[in-house]
């Protein structure tokens, strides 16, 4: 399917490895420019360069943490007009509720909910006056079903997807979509230090946490980053048009939820 997006403008956020970097993919895929962030710049440059040479488009790496005012400043300034923003942030530690203080909620609220709403803020205008734009944030499946060991991104992603919903409907008649999709568990670093943390509690293999996890997901298995990157690409489409403020599940089935 043609998305319709050739020569069009993207920034990804946390896009040197893991789902942001299977969104990038899926966009230079479908002929879009990208500027791309994270804050490990040689992983950042290696990415950047896989990608021009696999779709040879325009690619461009700014390092930094997107958390901070001078990282998004220096993204937004590399690409001050985007046709397209991919919000993504690595989600806190997990934990339970006497482990964390105001500062770790402050914390995971900058990086997960401020943040996003930032950048949103900054690229909103130009989107609505050229009459076309598109926004997928990063959030997580525990905005639907809360995950009692990520208080701290429950809190944040949910009050990221409270924004969403009012913002989204306000800004839809000038060409603009908002909408937000939600992983559930996938084959990255974050699943990786997920099951680390079950195995370490529970003085299990890694093999065997990951299999028990792998055991409660219907379709028994993770997700991957190309799947999760071509179903952003899709929400970024021409085709996407009539899909406004939506939060949408990818996670094999995993919430149990008819809503």
């Amino acid at each position: 399917m043609d998305l319709g997006l050739r020569g069009k403008t993207a920034i990804v956020c946390a896009a040197s490895k893991g789902l942001g970097r299977g969104c990038a993919e899926a966009l230079a895929e479908a002929g879009v420019d990208l500027v791309i962030n994270a804050r490990g710049a040689e992983d950042l440059e290696a990415t950047a360069a896989a990608i021009r040479s696999a779709h040879g488009v325009q690619v461009t790496a700014v390092a930094g943490d997107i958390t901070t005012d001078a990282g998004r400043d220096a993204v937004l300034a590399a690409c001050p007009s985007p046709d397209i923003l991919v919000n993504n942030a690595g989600g806190p530690p997990p934990g339970i509720w006497s482990d964390w203080s105001r500062d770790d909620f402050i914390k995971a609220l900058d990086g997960n909910m401020l943040t996003p709403i930032a950048l949103m803020q900054a690229v909103l205008p130009g989107m609505m006056e050229r009459g076309w734009g598109r926004i997928v944030n990063i959030t997580s499946q525990s905005v639907k079903a809360p995950i009692p060991q990520l208080g701290l991104s429950n809190a944040a992603r949910t009050g990221l997807t409270g924004f969403v919903a009012g913002t989204s409907r306000q800004v839809a008649g000038s060409g603009v979509t908002i909408n937000n999709l939600l992983p559930g568990i996938h084959d990255t670093d974050r699943g990786l230090t997920l099951d680390r943390g079950v195995s370490a509690k529970e003085g299990i293999p890694l093999e065997d946490a990951r299999a028990r996890r792998e055991a409660t997901i219907p379709a028994r298995r993770y997700g991957t980053p190309e799947e999760f990157g071509q179903a952003c690409a899709f929400l970024c489409s021409t085709h996407a048009g009539f899909i406004v403020g939506q939060n949408i599940l990818l996670d094999g089935g995993a919430t149990n939820a008819t809503i």
